[in-house]
């Protein structure tokens, strides 16, 4: 059984930062990627971020681009989400997710790519 589990997400003040964890365990194939994902309500699903097995090849969508930076340690199985900047348009639920699809170039984030999904978590960014 394949679980990603999110955290650190909480209530901020804007110009705050976050650092979000997605903590991985079960087998899932050496050359998935992990990616980040928000979606606040009334907005689509956006594609934030991804980082392949190794960390040698990134991705940011133009929203988060300067402010985002993704990041992993597999030595504890654990990719982070360092968020800076934070603006209210930022709120939404954030989630990671594993998947086989390409983490190089500049195309998106794309979460039909992705096969398992943590559960999400919260990031409120208000006054």
């Amino acid at each position: 059984q394949v679980q990603l589990v999110e955290s650190g997400g909480g209530l901020v003040q804007p110009g705050r930062s976050l650092r979000l964890s997605c903590a991985v365990s079960g087998i899932i194939p050496v050359y998935y990627n992990i990616g980040w994902f928000r979606q606040a309500p009334g907005k689509e699903r956006e594609g934030l971020s991804c980082i392949t097995n190794s960390g040698s090849s990134t991705k940011y969508a133009d929203s988060v681009k300067g402010r985002f930076t993704v990041s992993r340690d597999n030595a504890k199985n654990t990719v982070y989400l360092q968020m800076n900047s934070l603006k209210p348009d930022d709120t939404a639920g954030y989630y990671c997710a594993a998947g086989g699809g390409f983490c190089t170039g500049n195309g998106r984030v794309w979460d039909m790519e992705y096969d398992y999904w943590g559960q999400g978590t919260q990031v409120t960014v208000t006054s």
